[in-house]
C-alpha cells in the first residue's frame, strides 16, 4: 500500500524497458506515472509534470548522455533512481556526486522497481535533511561570528565586559522583537558606516 500518491515520471527511450518499470510502479500502487520515451527537452518536461520522483533507464548509456542526466539530477532537486546495464567506478561516483538517490546497475527487474523507488525516496529525504542541517549549522556559526564582531564594537565603544556587551544585544533583540543576530547585523552595519574618515 502507498502512503501517498507519488506523481513519478519514467524516462526510458526504450519502450519495452518502460513497460516493465511503469508495470513494476503500477503493481506497487503507484497510480500517477507518467512515462516519456523521448528525451529532447526533459528539464521543460519535467517542470510542467512536476514529479515527486523520476525513474531514468539508461540501456545502454554513454558518457555523454550519463553526464546529461547528472545535470539534470542536480538540477530537478527530487528523489531519482537510475537503472543501467553496465558502469564503471566514474559513473558510480558522478552519480552519488549528482545527487542520484538509486543507481543501480543491471538490475532492471519489475518486482524489484517498488523497493528501489522507496529506497531512492528515504535517502533523498535524509540527503535533504542532513542539507538543511548542515545549512542551520553554517547559518548559527555565521550569527555566532556577527554577534562576537558586535560585542566587539560595543564593548570598545562604550567600554562594556563582554557579558555586558551580550546582555545589551539581547535586551534590544527582545524589547525589538528580533532575533539576536539580525541586531548583531545592524550593528555592525552601522559601525562600518560610521567608523572613522581616515579608512576612505
Amino acid at each position: 500500500m502507498v502512503r501517498t500518491a507519488l506523481a513519478v515520471l519514467v524516462i526510458d527511450e526504450n519502450r519495452i524497458r518502460a513497460a516493465i518499470i511503469e508495470a513494476g510502479l503500477r503493481e506497487a500502487g503507484h497510480e500517477r506515472v507518467t512515462v516519456i520515451h523521448d528525451v529532447t527537452g526533459i528539464a521543460r518536461r519535467i517542470a510542467e509534470i512536476e514529479p515527486d520522483v523520476i525513474v531514468i533507464d539508461l540501456e545502454n548509456p554513454n558518457r555523454d548522455m550519463l553526464e546529461n542526466m547528472f545535470q539534470l539530477s542536480r538540477a530537478v532537486k527530487r528523489p531519482i533512481a537510475m537503472f543501467v546495464d553496465r558502469s564503471d567506478q566514474a559513473s558510480i561516483e558522478a552519480a552519488v556526486d549528482a545527487g542520484v538517490s538509486a543507481y543501480v546497475v543491471d538490475g532492471l527487474r519489475q518486482e524489484r522497481v517498488k523497493p528501489i523507488l522507496d529506497m531512492a525516496v528515504s535517502r533523498f529525504n535524509a540527503f535533504s535533511r542532513m542539507a538543511r542541517e548542515l545549512e542551520e549549522v553554517r547559518g548559527e556559526l555565521e550569527s555566532r561570528k556577527v554577534i562576537d564582531r558586535a560585542k566587539g564594537i560595543l564593548m570598545k565603544s562604550r567600554g562594556l565586559s563582554e557579558e555586558a556587551a551580550y546582555t545589551l544585544l539581547r535586551k534590544t533583540a527582545m524589547n525589538q522583537n528580533r532575533k539576536i543576530g539580525d541586531i548583531a547585523q545592524s550593528l555592525v552595519t552601522a559601525a562600518g558606516l560610521l567608523g572613522p574618515a581616515e579608512d576612505e
